[in-house]
């Protein structure tokens, strides 16, 4: 069979290793399936299918550690999982019968009891019979918090099988961000994740495993493996299974390329995926550590896991270069662009041994085959420099406006005139327009600018139904979210003071009180209005709506800390964190749960925490987002010396120019607003079936639906009709005095700002901010590191 496209050069960091044990796993395995019901009989597998993919030679390469028994376990799961995978296919996908899938799915959670020593149903299938089976063997010796994760990540790697099948029904083909975010579930890799925990030993703390540097590491290690196996099993999926969920076969549709393209522009965003493990192992972990104040046991645990990921990479990849399930050298290919080494190997079983050219400098041995790849490649580490050499305040001229696709209508709210001028006069109440103590006396914002942010047009359309008291609620928080973050760089960017940021954060914590009780005495204007807004808006909730809120202004917050770190180390993020983080720093979360606070007592909150519900949230969020990118490029690019814009992240990521980059991120938000347009019309549907809802719950929910609508159409009407991000405008803004941060950040409708302003003071005389590239504080004064050749002046 001709080979559809030739694999790419792997950036692979971390040499394979063999655990020693394999064989033993590998009998083991095969005596458990066939007790299992796996083999002979089942319709699904024969002896020949489960020697050939030899998962024993999997699990050795990903685990090379264990001992012998750890090492059966964990092949005996991924022999149970892969049997799954075809069991799926064979008996739901080909007959695309989607209520018998989800009446199977349903039953499988029974076999995986929170307490070990309660009951399971009486197994039906080869499936259920090793779940059953493995569970008791696996969770006795684990915490509640791991059990609790492990049982999640495996009823996810299950129930989106429906989420395929769904998609394979109607032919749709995913976009690249819905199907990264749906991949980590199906896909599985979070579920080895945890099993990683398991291996080596070493439980990530349950202090930490919430947090971003934890969830980046396991979503980076997932989209890695997922993105690999999609190389691999392009022609496997593709050409003889009819599947539609294949990265290369989404960035081929999305991208209109050829199918060789699509897989380079695969491989380039698995190895980018690689180095945001790393970058975020090497600059996050140790602030993590002393923020939770890790004793040494438990941080050399989680340095312990991040290995094990390691090691599941590099594995991973051997035994796809190894196993006749993919396509590589032995089947049909025409070689692995890497070593010659590589190559002689790939499609070979472990029970075969390869002979690559002795040198007296090769590692050599059993299990270090894989160390002949080399380390990175030339396509690599020029986009590694690409992120990192940006050089800013460019001139770019004013923002490139494409044709946007909006298929909603724009409706205002009646109660806007009287909205601009209440804002007004709270600004000034809470003291957002005068001097700031801790500027020296110098201003965040002025009148002026409050007014040509007119964030009272913004509430207006995200809630034209709203009565005056919430229209005025949400421009003071649309107020204050923009505000905020254009303190933080103010204050913190420019001198890099992140401590000073994380006390700022955790103290704001103190105007948020869950019990909506008393505040401490605010400092500054920043904390008086957060307090008045909060004693406003959380007042009236319910306890676990009051969390939830505050936990969406604490999640926006944090993120500004994230565009602080990644401005200190001038890094143009990776394109998946910062679709996943800009959600963050825009305040996505916020402004919608304001949507839906009427609505949640009719509605179970299961619903919202389910798949359709986040997919159709994201989808928004992420047009919103990418539409303030678009309009806001020459204000951060240009005036603020900014990397984050999801624009540049595009240009940085496929090395185009600027009409090439706008063009894209506008193909992105189409589909991504054809994706909530889908979701809305053919999942929410089943959804209210699935959950068996009510005639109300449904109205409130088709009502959400109608909210986020508004909220997109007025986010679009407030960028086209407000002066924030016209030239005029930003040459106005870049003379104001020293002590203004430059960047108007990426607060609710803002542009993700954490620039330093180089440009501020240039035609008042007063003293400029320093660039972020040069050195500040107490003797650097006469340093005068010139900037960067092309900076603008």
């Amino acid at each position: 069979m001709t080979q559809p496209f030739q694999l790419p050069d792997f950036y692979m960091p971390y040499p394979a290793r063999l655990n020693p044990h394999v064989q033993e796993a590998r009998e083991h395995s095969t005596q458990w399936a066939r007790e299992m019901g796996m083999l002979e009989g089942s319709g699904i597998w024969e002896q020949e299918d489960l020697d050939a993919h030899d998962y024993a030679l999997l699990c050795a390469y990903t685990h090379p550690d264990c001992s012998g028994a750890e090492l059966s376990l964990i092949t005996d799961w991924y022999v149970w999982v892969f049997f799954f995978d075809d069991h799926f296919l064979e008996t739901f996908k080909r007959s695309q019968d989607r209520a018998a899938g989800k009446a199977y799915l349903d039953r499988l959670p029974a076999f995986m009891p929170m307490d070990p020593g309660a009951g399971t149903p009486e197994p039906t299938n080869p499936v259920e019979a090793g779940l059953a089976d493995l569970w008791v063997r696996t969770v006795p010796s684990m915490s509640a918090d791991w059990r609790a994760r492990f049982r999640e990540s495996t009823e996810n790697l299950l129930n989106e099988s429906l989420w395929e099948l769904s998609n394979i029904n109607i032919d749709r083909i995913p976009n690249p961000v819905e199907y990264i975010e749906m991949r980590r579930k199906v896909g599985g890799a979070p579920w080895s994740a945890g099993l990683v925990e398991h291996a080596v030993g070493a439980e990530v703390p349950a202090v930490i495993a919430g947090s971003r540097p934890m969830r980046v590491l396991r979503d980076a290690f997932s989209d890695a493996v997922h993105l690999r196996n999609d190389l691999f099993s392009y022609q496997r999926e593709i050409e003889e299974e009819g599947e539609l969920s294949n990265g290369v076969l989404v960035l081929e549709t999305f991208l209109g390329c050829t199918t060789q393209e699509a897989a380079d522009s695969v491989n380039e965003l698995l190895t980018s995926r690689l180095r945001q493990f790393e970058n975020t192992t090497l600059t996050e972990l140790g602030p993590l550590f002393a923020e939770h104040g890790l004793d040494p046991a438990a941080c050399a645990g989680v340095l312990a896991y991040v290995k094990g990921l390691q090691d599941w990479q590099s594995g991973g990849h051997e035994w796809h270069m190894r196993s006749s399930r993919y396509m590589n050298g032995a089947n049909g290919a025409d070689g692995v662009n890497g070593s010659d080494g590589a190559n002689a190997a790939g499609g070979r079983t472990g029970q075969e041994a390869t002979a690559a050219a002795w040198s007296p400098f090769a590692l050599s041995g059993l299990g270090v085959s894989a160390a002949n790849l080399p380390l990175t490649t030339g396509r690599a580490e020029a986009a590694r420099a690409r992120g990192f050499s940006h050089v800013p305040f460019q001139r770019t001229g004013p923002s490139l406006l494409p044709d946007f696709f909006m298929p909603f209508t724009l409706r205002l709210s009646p109660h806007l005139p009287a909205a601009r001028r209440n804002l007004t006069d709270w600004a000034h109440r809470m003291g957002i327009l005068e001097p700031q103590p801790d500027l020296s006396g110098a201003q965040v914002w002025d009148e002026h600018r409050l007014l040509a942010a007119d964030l009272p047009l913004c509430a207006a359309g995200i809630h034209p139904d709203g009565s005056p008291d919430e229209l005025d609620l949400t421009s003071g928080w649309l107020a204050w979210g923009t505000y905020a973050d254009d303190y933080y760089p103010a204050v913190f960017g420019r001198t890099r003071d992140l401590a000073g940021a994380r006390a700022c954060n955790a103290r704001l914590g103190a105007f948020m009180p869950l019990d909506a009780g008393p505040t401490p005495a605010p400092a500054n204007a920043l904390e008086r209005s957060l307090a008045d807004l909060w004693g406003r808006t959380a007042g009236p909730m319910e306890e676990s709506a009051r969390r939830e809120f505050r936990q969406s202004i604490e999640d926006m917050t944090a993120s500004w800390l994230w565009e602080l770190a990644n401005q200190t180390q001038h890094r143009i993020p990776d394109p998946v964190d910062y679709i996943e983080m800009r959600r963050h720093t825009f305040g996505s979360d916020l402004t919608m749960s304001l949507c839906r606070l009427t609505r949640g007592r009719r509605v179970p909150p299961e619903i919202y925490r389910s798949g359709p519900v986040r997919s159709l949230e994201n989808a928004a969020m992420d047009y919103a987002t990418l539409l303030n990118d678009v309009f806001s490029y020459q204000k951060e690019i240009e005036f603020e010396g900014e990397v984050h814009n999801g624009v540049l992240v595009v240009q940085n990521f496929f090395d185009c120019d600027y009409p090439t980059g706008v063009a894209i991120v506008n193909d992105l938000m189409t589909s991504r607003m054809r994706q909530f347009q889908h979701v809305a019309e053919h999942e929410f549907p089943v959804l209210y079936d699935d959950f068996d809802l009510g005639p109300e719950a449904r109205e409130a929910m088709d009502g959400y639906v109608g909210e986020l609508r508004d909220w997109m159409t007025g986010i679009m009407n407030w960028h086209r009709e407000v002066p924030r991000y016209r030239e005029n405008e930003l040459r106005r803004a870049a003379r104001r005095p020293a002590g203004i941060g430059g960047g108007v950040g990426a607060g609710i409708g803002a542009g993700a700002g954490t620039g330093a302003g180089a440009a501020s003071g240039a035609a008042s005389g007063a003293r400029p901010l320093a660039p972020w590239y040069g050195p500040t504080g107490l003797g650097t004064s006469a340093a005068r590191i010139p900037a960067p050749a092309g900076a603008r002046p």
